[in-house]
């Protein structure tokens, strides 16, 4: 079984998403020891801003009526599409910036939905494909929270990769994830350690949703 993996922190180290997306990752290598893993790392290695303006307009002329930066953005935007499709398993790991969507994945998303095959227009496109989607918060954004209903990513995510593209998703999110970075946050050193132990051996559940592993 193969996996696409899809990254967008803007760090290499001391990426939380990263982390949990590693222990869904590690799992899931124990029933796949061998296959193939295609990562693509959108926060370090943005996509050009250009580029989806370019793949969107390109997909309503003809080919020959197409500019050749039309041409290659709709040859990029077939290669993303290429890599989701060519797999047969899916991790996107996250993070929620200023309340909302990484601009990386956002960007990514429009880009692949380009790609007719992603769009919707001849149904979803990875239905069944189990998945999962590791989102982590610097804050706390539960109910009865201040900041509830803050979290402006997590659904907007789940729209795409369940309803447009069909996937069978799991979701593990880990937050206060800031706690030791803000002093601010320090009071809550007990209560974000063990949300962080919580989303750790959901993140290992899920690596076995993504192999196929029944988790009862």
């Amino acid at each position: 079984m193969s996996l696409f993996r899809l990254d967008t922190s803007i760090h290499r180290e001391g990426s939380v998403s990263r982390e949990i997306a590693d222990i869904v990752e590690n799992v899931w290598r124990e029933d796949n020891p061998d296959a193939e893993v295609t990562r693509r790392s959108v926060g370090l290695h943005p996509l050009p801003s250009t580029l989806w303006a370019q793949a969107a307009v390109a997909a309503h002329r003809a080919e020959d009526d197409r500019s050749a930066t039309q041409r290659e953005a709709v040859a990029q935007a077939k290669t993303l599409a290429d890599e989701v499709l060519g797999t047969e398993a899916i991790l996107v790991a996250t993070s929620l910036y200023n309340f909302g969507v990484s601009q990386h994945l956002k960007a990514w998303v429009d880009v692949v939905n380009t790609d007719p095959r992603m769009n919707g227009s001849a149904g979803p496109a990875l239905k069944g494909k189990p998945a999962v989607l590791a989102i982590v918060r610097g804050g706390a954004y539960g109910p009865n929270t201040p900041r509830e209903g803050w979290d402006y990513a997590t659904g907007w995510i789940r729209r795409i990769l369940e309803d447009v593209w069909g996937a069978d998703l799991r979701v593990v999110e880990a937050e206060f994830t800031l706690v030791g970075v803000n002093p601010a946050l320090d009071e809550f050193k007990d209560v974000a350690k063990e949300m962080r132990r919580q989303a750790e051996l959901l993140a290992a559940e899920h690596g076995r949703h993504l192999s196929g592993v029944s988790v009862h």
